[in-house]
């Protein structure tokens, strides 16, 4: 089964780049490689543009009513905390239900 070509894009870089990805043997096995790893770790909110639109900002504002952002003690970036209080499984009285592990 003959390979299915792909799509073309171009773009522009600086001359210094230019003279730097002038090295790299295989130019587009590397640009394909470093956009599939940029795409993997974009924000899931923003999508990778750095901006949240009116509605995505409302959302944000009730979701950090319980929620924060802190700095990892172990690696040291930030990461999304849950800051409310946990929920009561059973209520007061009330026998767990069976097969609950409460």
């Amino acid at each position: 089964m003959p390979r299915q070509k792909g799509e073309i894009i171009t773009f522009k870089v600086d001359s210094s780049l230019f003279e730097t990805m002038k090295t790299i043997p295989n130019r587009s096995e590397f640009i394909r490689s470093a956009i599939l790893a940029a795409l993997d770790n974009v924000c899931p909110l923003c999508r990778g543009t750095g901006c949240l639109t009116p509605a995505q900002k409302e959302h944000w504002r009730q979701f950090e009513q319980d929620h924060a952002i802190r700095e990892c003690e172990e690696c040291h970036e930030l990461r999304l905390v849950c800051e409310r209080p946990p929920r009561r499984t059973t209520r007061p009285g009330r026998k767990p239900e069976r097969g609950s592990d409460t």
